[in-house]
């Protein structure tokens, strides 16, 4: 049992390395990547994820599982409970070869930002309103093509533990244009690893790979909130107990 003071130094010790594992890998993948194939530019940024999560384990006792429904064979769109900072590095390790949807500001960071730029992200501006969803879809429909998992976090912005707001549709309408599955992603990270402070708790995210969801047919609206009704209950059924 972890006393207050050692997960303390613990989280502080962790986000300092963060910090430091991320500019400092940064540098030279950016670099690296621009000879390289997309393929093994993923491989290169799982390697840097996993062992952020195995240094998490370790400092601070947070470790993780996953269960639920298999994922389907090809590529696909996923949406993910966005609630911390654990599920942008857990989704490179637990999902395969993928292009993510972000905020634009990401690449404004340096180096992390080229970095992000070397993985084919699709970066929107938040505020454009209807030519950032038609972005999603074409840039989107490229990769899919190209063989990429399409990774979304259709709140927009972490979200603290037990709240929510209306999923962007997106994604949704991605899959709905496509004939592609959705995969649900619900997980309780936000217990453990809030959105402020460098506070963790320690024990084991619980991660639930919902059943993949056909869209042919479907409506965008009401697909996507049944969506999101599935994750945020599977999210409240994860809430610790103590």
């Amino acid at each position: 049992m972890r006393g207050p003071l050692v997960q303390l130094c613990g989280s502080l010790l962790f986000t300092g390395f963060l910090f430091a594992w991320t500019f400092l890998y940064a540098i030279p993948f950016a670099i690296i990547c621009l000879f390289l194939p997309f393929p093994r530019r993923f491989a290169l940024a799982r390697v840097w994820a996993a062992s952020a999560l195995w240094v998490l384990k370790w400092s601070c006792g947070l470790d993780y599982r996953i269960e639920g429904a298999a994922l389907p064979a090809g590529c696909h769109v996923a949406l993910w409970k966005h609630s911390s900072s654990w599920e942008t590095m857990a989704m490179m390790v637990v999902f395969p070869r993928q292009v993510w949807v972000l905020k634009r500001e990401l690449l404004w960071i340096p180096m992390v930002g080229l970095a992000l730029r070397q993985m084919h992200a699709i970066a929107i501006d938040r505020t454009a309103g209807h030519s950032a969803v038609a972005q999603v879809i074409e840039q989107g429909k490229q990769r899919l093509d190209e063989g990429d998992w399409i990774v979304i976090f259709p709140e927009g912005t972490r979200m603290a533990a037990g709240e929510t707001r209306r999923y962007g549709v997106s994604g949704t309408l991605l899959a709905i244009e496509t004939g592609r599955l959705i995969v649900p992603v619900a997980h309780n990270a936000g217990f453990y690893w809030p959105r402020r402070g460098v506070m963790k708790k320690p024990g084991t995210v619980r991660v639930v790979i919902g059943s993949p969801v056909a869209t042919a047919g479907r409506e965008v609206r009401e697909l996507n909130e049944e969506i999101q009704a599935w994750v945020e209950a599977t999210v409240r059924d994860l809430a610790p107990t103590e």
